[in-house]
C-alpha cells in the first residue's frame, strides 16, 4: 500500500511596475490562505488557524514593503504550502542581500521589519535569482491542520474536504 502524501499547493503573483504592491501581496496571499483553510471562508474555518494566518500576512506585508522601500519593488510573490510549512517567496531586482539593521531608537518607525520577519519565522533567506534576489521566508503550518503524518487535516486527494 502506498503512502498519500499531501501534495504542495503553488500560487505565484507577478508584479509589473504595479502601485499599492503591498496590498495587492497580502490580499492574494489571505485569498490563497482561505482556499488552503487557514483562514475561514463563508460560515467555516479552523480557529487555530487565525494567528499563523496573520503572521503570514505581516510577513508578506514586511518583505514586499522591503523591496519596494530598498529594491524598487517586487517583481513576484510566490506561495509554496506543504502539510507542514508556507514558504512566501518574493523577488526584485536588485542582487543586495538584506541585512538586519537594530534601531538605535525602539520607539522610532522603521528599520523594525527584518526584526519582525526574524521572530515570526520558521527560517528566513534570500538567494541571488536573474541579476536580482529571491528574499523567503518559511512559517510553521498551525497546529490545528497538521496531522501525524505532516499532511493537512480535510485534504484528500488533493483537495479540500470538511475535517
Amino acid at each position: 500500500m502506498s503512502e498519500r502524501r499531501q501534495p504542495e499547493r503553488t500560487r505565484r503573483l507577478v508584479l509589473h511596475d504595479t502601485t499599492d504592491a503591498v496590498s495587492q501581496c497580502r490580499d492574494f496571499t489571505r485569498r490563497a490562505l482561505t482556499e488552503w483553510q487557514w483562514l475561514p471562508g463563508a460560515g467555516s474555518g479552523s480557529g487555530g488557524a487565525y494567528e499563523t494566518a496573520d503572521d503570514a500576512l505581516l510577513l508578506v506585508s514586511e518583505v514586499v514593503a522591503n523591496a519596494c522601500m530598498h529594491a524598487g519593488g517586487p517583481s513576484s510573490l510566490l506561495l509554496r504550502c506543504t502539510g507542514d510549512r508556507l514558504r512566501i517567496e518574493v523577488t526584485d531586482a536588485s542582487p543586495v542581500a538584506p541585512t538586519v539593521r537594530h534601531p538605535s531608537d525602539p520607539a522610532r518607525p522603521g528599520g523594525h521589519g527584518l526584526l519582525i520577519v526574524e521572530r515570526l519565522a520558521r527560517e528566513w533567506g534570500s538567494e541571488p535569482v536573474d541579476g536580482g534576489k529571491c528574499v523567503w521566508v518559511e512559517l510553521d503550518a498551525p497546529p490545528v491542520l497538521r496531522q501525524g503524518d505532516g499532511t493537512l487535516s480535510g485534504w484528500r486527494d488533493g483537495f479540500p474536504h470538511p475535517a
